[in-house]
């Protein structure tokens, strides 16, 4: 069997995403995927052998290029680690202030998909979030904090939180108050472990 050619699978994967993340996955068929990517559905099907793996394929595209915007935000902010962290919820605000803003992907795939808990997508879902905890855990643990994996956990719960408050008032003033408490919270932990030092 031919292996499948990467231009006709990332055109695919490129015709899902937009489709996906613009309409939500349930809305939007196959036969529309193939459409936008100028296949048959027949060839969409050679590269993936169904919607659900499709779906999976979707998300799993969009784990590392969001994390690297994340990275490259929080490297370019100036400031110490409060203000670094907080430039990612800032950066957020002003995404979502763009009028074709959904929200996170992966949020509103595991919503929709909320009845089947083993889905491929739920799966990559959940992994890219906790890569999202680890990385904040592993460096807040180089700061010298004290429970770095509870603050990185707190960082994802504001995080995911200023998503579905921002996507359902509209209003990108809610991210920017999550990072002002993320800044808030991670001061107070580099305080404690100033003083844990001395």
């Amino acid at each position: 069997m031919p292996r499948p050619s990467e231009p006709t699978r990332e055109r695919i994967i490129q015709a899902a995403n937009s489709l996906f993340y613009n309409e939500g996955i349930r809305r939007v068929s196959v036969d529309e995927v193939a459409a936008k990517a100028g296949l048959t559905k027949r060839t969409l099907y050679y590269h993936f052998k169904s919607k659900d793996d499709l779906v999976a394929a979707y998300l799993a595209a969009r784990d590392q290029p969001n994390l690297a915007l994340f990275r490259k935000w929080f490297t370019e902010a100036e400031g110490g680690l409060p203000a670094k962290v907080e430039a990612i919820f800032r950066n957020l605000a002003r995404s979502a202030r763009h009028p074709k803003w959904k929200g996170c992907g992966f949020l509103r795939t595991s919503a929709e998909l909320a009845n089947l808990p083993g889905h491929p997508a739920i799966r990559i879902g959940a992994a890219h979030k906790k890569k999202f905890e680890d990385w904040l855990r592993v460096t807040f643990a180089a700061e010298g904090i004290a429970d770095p994996l509870r603050l990185a956990r707190q960082m994802l719960l504001l995080l995911d939180g200023s998503f579905a408050v921002v996507l359902l008032h509209r209003d990108a003033s809610y991210m920017e108050t999550a990072g002002e408490a993320a800044r808030a919270l991670i001061e107070m932990a580099l305080a404690k472990a100033g003083r844990k030092r001395r």
